[in-house]
């Protein structure tokens, strides 16, 4: 039923744009065209959700074309650039911007890529343009004007040379600063134009094929609106477990939440307590740590909890390792925990890969300080003896984890 629901809105799309089914006017039944920009810091094509007003942006975007009520025809995107620095320069980082956008609603929509048309601007002179013509403000506006209006008669960036330089020039370069110091930000931005076809009605009373004919025959169109679906805030967490200790026979278990500007916190812990007492064979170990993380790169700004990270860490452990003849033991005997265990602490790098929806696996290394006390002993019948104590310093790897991550909240799931 879906699908053949799916048909009939598609070919009742056509004929409402061919002119073939009556109503009240075209307009009635297609919305106007939608457009939204997303910001880039000078330079940069990367996202970051947290840069002026694009979470807002991007989330709005994600719900538009999710909506169950809009049927979209296409999807518009073109990046763009400020005018300074060089034409080849800004038409390569132009690029780099609109499939930026490009991927993150693949990513974050079931878009499909066929539905998407990117292109790329350059150096936004008609932007510039259209924000002169606004601003009597404009230090010698009407020679401003006139250049940027000559410059837009040549679209070809190498059949007028020196451009930047001319605009410079102007007023003894107070118009360049003004227009710099406002304008230059604001078009270091990529503009996202969707063009749906919105019937509303269909998708509200849920026709089914036959009475949608029937309805469509009668050219008759109710104008019920659907009701807006439930708008949830964004949750990002994960439960993870390092494949590498439980490999061991060392049982582990982490959390980490994301708390946002690309900043989360983990908490992590590890237990096995094992032994044969009367073989004299101990496998003991236990101890966590916790660390805080910076998510960098263009997966992280594409989705949290996902791609390159850095972190400071720190935690302690525990052990008693013994193979029926001498053993060693972590920390002070006879002690509380504190005195018992070994102290470590250090920076981490790390790579989190998704591998399913709600999968990922992350390895990481940490390199830091570990340090306290440890004891050697033997067995002597069913008694210990404690051989030395001895102090313990180590600087170099003290963290590795290859852990499988399970990822968990709203929006926090891997898209294609």
């Amino acid at each position: 039923m879906k699908i053949l629901r799916t048909v009939v809105v598609a070919l009742l799309a056509f004929f409402v744009n061919t002119g073939l089914v009556a109503g009240e006017n075209e307009s009635s039944l297609r919305a106007d065209t939608i457009t939204k920009e997303v910001h880039f810091r000078l330079g940069k094509h990367l996202i970051e959700p947290g840069f002026k007003n694009n979470k807002a942006v991007l989330d709005s975007l994600v719900s538009l074309i999710d909506s169950t009520g809009l049927y979209l025809k296409d999807i518009s995107i073109i990046g763009a650039a400020s005018p300074e620095g060089g034409a080849e320069y800004n038409m390569n980082l132009s690029h780099k911007r609109s499939q930026a956008v490009a991927d993150y609603l693949l990513r974050h929509t079931d878009i499909r890529e066929s539905e998407i048309t990117h292109s790329e601007l350059g150096r936004d002179w008609p932007g510039l343009e259209k924000y002169v013509a606004e601003d009597p403000d404009v230090p010698a506006r009407e020679e401003v004007l006139s250049l940027l209006t000559e410059i837009s008669g040549h679209p070809d960036e190498s059949s007028m040379p020196d451009k930047m330089e001319l605009l410079k020039r102007i007023d003894n370069g107070r118009a360049y600063k003004y227009l710099y110091a406002r304008y230059f930000a604001p078009l270091r931005a990529t503009r996202i134009s969707l063009y749906p076809f919105n019937f509303p009605t269909l998708k509200a009373l849920e026709l089914s094929p036959i009475e949608l004919a029937s309805s469509t025959a009668r050219s008759e169109i109710i104008p019920i609106e659907p009701l807006p679906s439930p708008k949830h805030k964004p949750f990002y967490m994960a439960l993870k477990t390092n494949m590498l200790l439980d490999a061991a026979l060392i049982p582990s278990i982490g959390a980490e939440f994301y708390v946002g500007k690309n900043i989360s916190l983990v908490a992590n812990w590890a237990y096995g307590w094992w032994d044969t007492n009367h073989r004299h064979r101990y496998w003991r170990y236990y101890g966590g740590d916790i660390a805080i993380r910076w998510w960098f790169g263009k997966a992280a700004h594409a989705k949290p909890l996902t791609g390159h990270h850095l972190g400071l860490y720190g935690g302690i452990l525990t052990f008693d390792f013994e193979f029926g003849g001498k053993g060693i033991m972590g920390g002070r005997p006879h002690h509380s925990l504190w005195d018992r265990s070994l102290a470590n602490a250090g920076i981490e790098y790390g790579y989190s890969l998704p591998v399913a929806r709600r999968l990922n696996i992350d390895f990481t290394i940490g390199i830091g300080y570990l340090g306290g006390h440890y004891v050697k002993y033997h067995p002597e019948g069913k008694t210990y003896v404690w051989d030395s104590l001895n102090k313990l310093t180590w600087v170099g790897p003290t963290k590795a984890e290859i852990s499988l991550v399970w990822l968990i909240g709203n929006d926090n799931y891997n898209r294609r």
